[in-house]
C-alpha cells in the first residue's frame, strides 16, 4: 500500500478543518487536507448563512466554505478528496489510511470529521432538505419568526430548541414519541408552561407536504392502538432535535470519548490524550455546533501542532 509522510493531517473540510488548514499553511506546516465524504462539511446543505461574522448581507452555506477552501489553498494547504477508512494512533508517526488504499504517516494529526444530526429515514425530509427542514434551529431559527415550525425530539436539545424557537416563531410544536419527555425537570417545567409550545405527546410524523417548502405534517397519534388517530397539522418548519452521532469511530481505541462519541479533549484546549493528536469542531463539541465556533477550535488545533511540531523538533 502506497505510504507518504506529512507533518500535519487535517481529517475533515467544515469550518473546523479549513479554518486549521489557513491556521497551518501559514505556519509553514505544509498541511494536508483531506475532505472526507461530504467537502465543506454540514454547511453545505445551509442555504443561508447569516450569522457567520464578516457577511453582513449573509451568505449561502456552499459559498462561505469555497471561500475557506480558497483561502487554505491561498496559504499552501494541499486540499484533496479522499475520506479516512481506518486510524493508528498507538505510536507516532501516526497512520492514517485513505479510502482504503494509501496510508498517510502524520507527525500531528486534527482530526475534524463533524457530526451528522440523526433524522427519522423520511424520504421527505431529504426532499424539504433547505426548504423548511433543519436539524439546527440557533442556526435557522431566524427565518421562521412569526411562522409556526414543530420540533421532533424529547430530550433537553429537543426542549432548548422548542424553547429558542419559541422566541421567535408565532407557534411550536413539539413532536414527542413517547407519552414523557426524557428532559430534564427543569426544561420539562419551561416547555409545558410555556404559552407558544403545544406538546403533542405520543406522535409519530409520517411525512411533510407543501408546494415550494414544507406546509405541513402528516402525523399521526398512538400508532397501531385501537385509537389510532391521523391528521395533519400546518407549519412552516420542521427542525429534527433527535440526536446528533459524531463522527469518531475510527478514532475511538485511541483517544478518550463520552457515551455518545463525541472526542473528549483536555480542559478548554483541542489537544485529546494522544500527544500531537488534536479534535476540532463539532466532533467535539455536543454543546455549541455552531459554524464560528468550530472555526475557532480549528485555530486553536493548528496553533497546538506548531507548538508540538516546534518543541519536539519535527
Amino acid at each position: 500500500m502506497e505510504t507518504e509522510k506529512v507533518r500535519c493531517l487535517i481529517i475533515g473540510s467544515g469550518p473546523a478543518g479549513y479554518t486549521a488548514a489557513i491556521y497551518a499553511g501559514r505556519a509553514n506546516l505544509s498541511p494536508v487536507l483531506y475532505e472526507g465524504i461530504q467537502p465543506g462539511g454540514q454547511l453545505t446543505t445551509t442555504t443561508e448563512v447569516e450569522n457567520f461574522p464578516g457577511y453582513p448581507e449573509g451568505i449561502t452555506g456552499p459559498e462561505l466554505m469555497e471561500d475557506l477552501r480558497k483561502q487554505a489553498e491561498r496559504f499552501g494547504a494541499d486540499v484533496r478528496f479522499g475520506m479516512a477508512t481506518a486510524a493508528d494512533l498507538s505510536a507516532a508517526p501516526y497512520k492514517i489510511t485513505i479510502d482504503d488504499e494509501k496510508v498517510i504517516e502524520a507527525q500531528t494529526v486534527i482530526i475534524s470529521t463533524g457530526a451528522t444530526a440523526k433524522y427519522l429515514g423520511l424520504e421527505d425530509e431529504k426532499k424539504y432538505a433547505g426548504m423548511g427542514v433543519s436539524a439546527c434551529a440557533t442556526c435557522d431559527g431566524f427565518f421562521y419568526r412569526k411562522k409556526v415550525v414543530a420540533v421532533v425530539g424529547g430530550g433537553d436539545t429537543a426542549c432548548e430548541e422548542a424553547i429558542y424557537l419559541a422566541g421567535l416563531a408565532s407557534k411550536v410544536y413539539l413532536i414527542v414519541r413517547k407519552p414523557f419527555l426524557r428532559a430534564s425537570k427543569i426544561m420539562q417545567d419551561r416547555v409545558m408552561n410555556h404559552e407558544k409550545i403545544e406538546v403533542l405527546f405520543e406522535h409519530n410524523t409520517l411525512g411533510l407536504f407543501g408546494e415550494k417548502g414544507v406546509e405541513g405534517a402528516h402525523l399521526v397519534k398512538r400508532m397501531g392502538e385501537a385509537d389510532e388517530e391521523r391528521y395533519d397539522i400546518a407549519i412552516d418548519g420542521f427542525f429534527l432535535a433527535i440526536g446528533h452521532k459524531p463522527n469518531s469511530d475510527i478514532f475511538k481505541p485511541y483517544v478518550e470519548t463520552d457515551e455518545v462519541g463525541y472526542i473528549l479533549t483536555e480542559g478548554d484546549s483541542p489537544r485529546t490524550k494522544v500527544p500531537g493528536v488534536f479534535a476540532a469542531g463539532d466532533v467535539a463539541d455536543s454543546h455549541y455546533r455552531q459554524a464560528i465556533t468550530a472555526a475557532g477550535s480549528g485555530c486553536k488545533a493548528a496553533i497546538e501542532a506548531e507548538r508540538y511540531l516546534s518543541e519536539h523538533g519535527l
